[in-house]
């Protein structure tokens, strides 16, 4: 019996504004019409942080994003700040009526996180799912103590030795499902706190040592250093597994690319939409 197919586009390395109109308009055309499930996999031209569409942008010290050259963009999905870097970046657009979709966001992270879960194994890494055990744990989720959505793992996002690897945020607009998140190759740790605000020096060193005890990538758990080439290869595998498909390399009409690059210089580029909170 034949998979059914997706859309596979791989983006490469672009702006922040690019990679969030990019999932924007994929929704739009799968809304309008003929156009497939799709996993896309792309880069940061640039250090980068995401914050979730509710989120204050006065927890970004915007000063320390200047001076390391890094950019800035607001998400459509909700959640804290991500620091994007050296990392694959995935987007899994998908109609809410697919086959076997659950309707609880909980259970659709599930589904669809299957994919990074299998990746994993095809990179030998001992990854699983974080589920929180206790109504302490489940409380802890509803209060995060930073900005920094890296800071602890929450339902069904991927854990290896306990310490969260992989995030991802999740929104359902115009009929269909957005997933994206961030599978990190290495964390700099130091220029990722150096880019939010804190109360005092102290504070900030205080919750960069938390952060290193919950969360890790994947070449601080692996014995062997992986380029990101290899991420491509066991993450591509892994999707087609965890989420049953066949995946189909696609590229972008002339036309949608320049609705892409319109809508990003458009909304994603604009103050009006990036400092909005």
């Amino acid at each position: 019996m034949s998979k059914p197919k997706w859309n596979f586009i791989n983006s490469g390395v672009k702006p922040g504004s690019y990679n969030m109109a990019l999932d924007e308009c994929i929704i739009k055309w799968q809304s309008e019409g003929d156009f497939a499930p799709t996993l896309r996999f792309y880069e940061w031209e640039r250090p980068t942080v995401t914050v979730g569409y509710f989120q204050k942008s006065a927890e970004i010290n915007f000063e320390a994003v200047k001076k390391n050259d890094a950019d800035f963009v607001r998400r459509q999905t909700g959640g804290r700040s991500v620091f994007h870097d050296d990392e694959l970046t995935y987007s899994v657009i998908v109609p809410e009526n697919y086959p076997n979709m659950p309707e609880t966001v909980t259970e659709a992270y599930r589904v669809i996180s299957m994919g990074i879960l299998k990746g994993f194994e095809h990179l030998n890494l001992p990854a699983a799912f974080s589920i929180p055990k206790s109504e302490v744990e489940k409380n802890e989720l509803k209060k995060p103590g930073s900005a920094v959505c890296f800071d602890a793992p929450s339902w069904y996002e991927v854990v290896v030795n306990d310490k969260k690897i992989a995030g991802s945020a999740q929104t359902r607009q115009k009929g269909s499902i957005l997933q994206h998140g961030s599978i990190p190759l290495n964390i700099d740790a130091d220029l990722l706190y150096d880019l939010f605000v804190f109360s005092s020096e102290e504070v900030k060193e205080k919750m960069k040592k938390r952060f290193l005890k919950r969360a890790t990538w994947i070449n601080a758990e692996s014995e062997k250093p992986f380029q990101m080439e290899d991420l491509y290869i066991a993450f591509e595998k892994g999707f087609e597994e965890g989420l049953e498909v066949e995946l189909v390399p696609y590229e972008l009409t002339k036309e949608q690319e320049e609705e892409v690059l319109q809508l990003a210089a458009e909304k994603y580029s604009s103050d009006s939409w990036n400092l909005r909170k």
